[in-house]
């Protein structure tokens, strides 16, 4: 983590009903500052990176300072760990894990797949986290004990599904090419035993996942602002979530979300020692 964190947070249900509001709230400004420029020729792109292709737009700033402008005013001792502006060092104990619009390439190409993505995190990790597509109107949030989506067709709780095999299971990853070619490789023969595979989802196949529409999420390369509220969403919706090794994944790198223990065995077993 970038941020800095400090003492220890005293979780009781007065604060986690604040946290929630304050995320709902961020998710809601996000929406606002991004929907206007969704699906415009006019956009203008910006390349974040020198070797290779990293795209960034004025959608992804405007949603990120709308966020740490709501934050400032009502959280102002948290933490702010974002993907466009510098770190906020935590006071209370808190950080919010912010990515404007995680899958811009999506984004770019018109695709309703991108997604906002909230967490508020402890020292631990998450603890609440939101996936929002403002487009087609689908929030899936999960922490403090309840996991559920509000979308076209109103509001239901969300549970992760249970009784597939690897071979019955549906599994995702963003690219086909994933990391490096050892770990490409890796996730090829996992793959291979998966009944299908799907492809550059982002942020909403966690969501799919939470929702019991998928079962496997196999990711490489990633930010702690990727991850942070994926990790809240799946886990309260009954999921396992760590990096290939069995370990926490909320510091980035490599991931696997799966909905039951037992696929994320075998996913972790076919991965191997990469």
């Amino acid at each position: 983590m970038s941020a800095n964190w400090k003492g220890a947070v005293n979780l009781n249900s007065v604060l986690a009903s604040e946290l929630e509001s304050v995320a709902l709230e961020l998710a809601d400004a996000a929406r606002t500052s991004i929907l206007p420029f969704f699906r415009q020729e006019s956009l203008t792109v910006d390349n974040k990176a020198e070797a290779s292709w990293d795209p960034v737009t004025e959608a992804d700033r405007q949603a990120e300072k709308s966020m740490r402008a709501i934050l400032s005013n009502r959280r102002p001792d948290d933490g702010i760990l974002g993907e466009e502006f510098e770190p906020v060092p935590s006071a209370s104990g808190l950080t919010w894990v912010l990515d404007p619009i995680d899958g811009t390439r999506g984004f770019l190409c018109g695709a309703p797949t991108w997604g906002v993505l909230i967490a508020v995190s402890s020292e631990s990790g998450p603890i609440f986290g939101i996936v929002d597509q403002p487009y087609i109107g689908e929030r899936f949030a999960g922490g403090f004990g309840k996991c559920w989506m509000e979308g076209p067709l109103g509001r239901r709780d969300l549970r992760a599904r249970s009784g597939k095999c690897l071979e019955q299971a549906t599994l995702a990853t963003t690219y086909p090419a994933i990391g490096t070619e050892a770990e490409c490789l890796a996730f090829r023969r996992l793959a291979d035993r998966a009944l299908l595979v799907r492809y550059g989802l982002d942020c909403y196949a966690y969501a799919l996942l939470a929702a019991g529409q998928i079962d496997l999420i196999v990711e490489a390369g990633l930010k702690p602002f990727d991850v942070h509220a994926p990790i809240a969403l799946v886990r309260a919706a009954g999921g396992i979530v760590t990096d290939w090794k069995g370990r926490e994944a909320h510091g980035g790198g490599r991931l696997v979300a799966a909905a039951t223990e037992s696929l994320h065995a075998l996913a972790l077993a076919e991965l191997g020692d990469v």
